[in-house]
């Protein structure tokens, strides 16, 4: 994998993706059509060899791929450490073009709604550009999903392109909004 860096945040710590986490609550996120509403995830039938699978096709390779654990959201005993394993998130990297594109998946349910998901974004995000030499972060998600679309807004993303009508979203064509953050003049722009 591209790193072991830790990340921490004032409610989370978002680490290495491991074994430890490969668990059937895991995999029945990826089952729930709630919480892959807005992913292509939910075109799947997911197992936990088909997790082991996705994780292993991280080694290697210049990408991350990270659990994201709350420190106080749950019980031990969820993954190694302690805290509740709430979600992962992943960075595809373009190591000739200095360009991460990030995803993230928050299954734990009980979660939503609690800036959990923003917090581990922006936090991925300043990682990727002020420590592992990214020079643009990109990411793209379903007009019509309000969550995603507030994480990157909340990160700083400009939008970055829109692919018209691209995707189907239960029985509708809806567009697929890219955005991105760039090294270059975010602190000059008002980013944190």
């Amino acid at each position: 994998m591209a790193c072991s860096r830790v990340l921490a945040t004032p409610r989370l710590r978002i680490v290495p993706f491991t074994e430890d986490y490969l668990t059937p609550r895991y995999v029945a996120w990826l089952n729930d059509p709630e919480v892959v509403r807005y992913s292509d995830q939910r075109h799947r039938r997911h197992t936990l060899a088909s997790c082991r699978a996705y994780w292993q096709s991280f080694a290697g390779t210049p990408h991350y791929f990270w659990a994201i654990v709350a420190r106080a959201a749950g019980p031990a005993g969820c993954g190694p450490g302690t805290g509740l394993h709430i979600g992962n998130i992943n960075a595809y990297v373009d190591v000739v073009h200095a360009v991460a594109d990030v995803g993230i998946l928050l299954g734990e349910r009980r979660v939503w709604g609690q800036g959990y998901g923003s917090e581990a974004w922006i936090a991925v995000c300043h990682y990727l550009l002020d420590e592992a030499g990214m020079r643009k972060v990109t990411a793209g998600t379903l007009a019509v999903n309000t969550a995603m679309l507030g994480i990157m807004r909340r990160a700083g993303m400009v939008e970055d392109g829109r692919r018209q009508r691209h995707c189907l979203c239960e029985g509708r064509a809806v567009d697929v909004v890219h955005a991105a953050l760039f090294r270059e003049g975010r602190h000059r722009k008002g980013e944190q």
